[in-house]
């Protein structure tokens, strides 16, 4: 099982050069899952970038992948504020998660799944992380 941050989906579908380590990884995942906020903000970020054909084609990673779409609930929402208040974007130096990234480590730390991301951030946090 796996917990999907929008990094990696953005790395897949816009195949930057992580695009295949990415791919793979949720490929060998028994399970992949992605949270309701994860998917917005990942429409969001293609919409700006490709139009309506970036969305088409995260319905279609979405659905080639199996990807498992899960609410973001109050139990989640109360991890994510808790997450930002340690690694927030103006807290921490370090980390600096945004409202996306803390939904994407609720999903993982509420699962005891590993997070898939592109990036350093989530290094500096206390999630477990994919190889």
């Amino acid at each position: 099982m796996t917990v999907v941050d929008s990094s990696a989906l953005v790395a897949i579908l816009e195949e930057e050069p992580e695009h295949h380590h990415f791919a793979e990884a949720l490929r060998a995942a028994s399970r992949r899952l992605v949270s309701t906020i994860t998917l917005y903000e990942t429409g969001i970020v293609l919409l700006r970038r490709r139009g309506l054909s970036g969305l088409a084609a995260l319905h279609e990673l979405a659905d080639a992948l199996h990807l498992e779409v899960v609410p973001f609930d109050r139990s989640q929402s109360e991890t994510a504020i808790a997450a930002y208040a340690r690694f927030g974007k103006r807290i921490s130096p370090e980390a600096r998660l945004n409202m996306g990234d803390c939904a994407s480590y609720a999903l993982a730390m509420s699962l005891g799944a590993p997070l898939l991301y592109k990036g350093e951030d989530f290094v500096h946090t206390d999630v477990t992380t994919c190889p």
